[in-house]
């Protein structure tokens, strides 16, 4: 078929309406052109359209505005940044002010003109896999950092100079109209907040043997020792959040006390719990389903039999109480899953009313009722009865 061209159409009287110059367009009409456009426009919808799961990344996106004086290149926030940047906008920063926080080369005093601190080596740090009762020294004692008032003084200086920053950009942030950081401010409280959890984490590995020492010293028969070190442990970094390095203490006072009274708080916590539940838990004291599963064990063989009784017809059914039996129960077939018929439906099949149909069914069912207990159930009851007596005597019946 040719291709018609606009004048051909206008020859027919197709170009008067609104729509002609669509219509007439000649690139509408070429059909590999016209299927070459809409290749391309699906190929733009699928890249502009977003996955489920994208939309709900950018929902979580903290908002950040661009500011032209920024004094860092843009890159984008990562799963951990954009989580570290949603809590710290929620949650309020807490720390323990100091006087040289406020003076104006607080930070170069604080860190630059810090001497360096050994960090902690927490390889020998193994409190369950070691045998702690067995009195041996371990070979790496030496490895672990001592630190003096002095060092402790600076780490807790750092550490808390640190969240002050962190909570100072807060303020600014919450303070501005719509609450939103900019880029600097982000990545500041970012920086900020990540030092801070390093020192933190510097300090609570260097007082480990803090925790274990006092573990053993109130070992407690009633707490395993595991979970004495675990809250020993959870003290220590309380302890961290909270101490105050310009009270002049040193910090092994401080969080000794915080240790033994969370081991003291665990103790009363057990006590508690074993008031309410004396014995631990013991399979053989919980509820045996023996009967339940017993008795759907003998259903299951009870039923069997009754449709042997009937494919062997020992009840001496006549042949239409057998085919009753059978329509009724869905004897007839090896499915178990086809629907039992009515008694009217039966009587339908064999000639009479559904009365008469009840009163065949009942009079089988007494047959079937009968050789089941002279054969089966008789039969089940002897050898239970006989296997009660060979475990009470140890003898049988014979």
């Amino acid at each position: 078929m040719p291709i018609l061209r606009g004048e051909q159409f206008e020859n027919r009287g197709i170009g008067s309406g609104p729509g002609a110059s669509r219509v007439m367009n000649p690139e509408c009409l070429n059909p590999k052109e016209g299927s070459e456009r809409n290749e391309s426009q699906m190929k733009t919808s699928l890249t502009t359209t977003r996955s489920p799961l994208d939309q709900v990344r950018r929902r979580r996106q903290v908002s950040v505005k661009r500011t032209g004086a920024s004094t860092r290149p843009r890159r984008a926030f990562n799963s951990d940044d954009e989580r570290l940047l949603q809590h710290l906008l929620v949650n309020e920063q807490d720390y323990i002010d100091n006087e040289i926080f406020r003076t104006p080369d607080a930070e170069r005093m604080i860190y630059d003109e810090a001497p360096d601190i050994q960090k902690p080596d927490t390889s020998w740090y193994h409190p369950v896999m070691d045998d702690l009762n067995a009195p041996r020294e371990r070979s790496d004692k030496s490895s672990q950092v001592l630190l003096t008032a002095a060092e402790e003084r600076v780490l807790f200086l750092q550490f808390n100079y640190a969240r002050h920053r962190v909570s100072e950009l807060q303020k600014e942030i919450w303070a501005s109209p719509d609450r939103t950081p900019t880029d600097d401010q982000a990545w500041e409280m970012l920086r900020w907040s990540r030092l801070a959890e390093r020192l933190r984490e510097q300090i609570a590995n260097t007082n480990l043997a803090l925790v274990l020492a006092m573990a053993k010293r109130t070992r407690m028969s009633e707490v395993d020792f595991a979970d004495l070190v675990s809250e020993g442990n959870m003290a220590l970094l309380r302890a961290v959040d909270k101490f105050d390095c310009a009270r002049g203490f040193k910090f092994s006072t401080y969080a000794c006390r915080a240790i033994l009274k969370a081991f003291s708080r665990q103790g009363m916590k057990l006590s508690k719990h074993r008031q309410r539940f004396p014995t631990d838990f013991d399979p053989k004291l919980e509820r045996s389903n023996f009967l339940e599963t017993r008795r759907g064990e003998l259903e299951k063989d009870t039923a069997e039999e009754v449709r042997r009784i009937v494919d062997e017809n020992r009840a001496e059914l006549t042949d239409i109480e057998r085919t009753i039996i059978e329509h009724r129960f869905g004897l007839e077939t090896q499915e178990y899953s086809e629907r039992p018929m009515t008694l009217e439906q039966i009587g339908q099949i064999i000639g009479v009313t559904k009365e008469r149909v009840r009163q065949i069914q009942n009079k089988a069912l007494e047959k079937i009722r009968v050789e089941l207990e002279e054969t089966y159930l008789g039969s089940q009851q002897s050898a239970q009865a006989e296997r009660q007596l060979h475990e009470i005597t140890g003898f049988g019946l014979n």
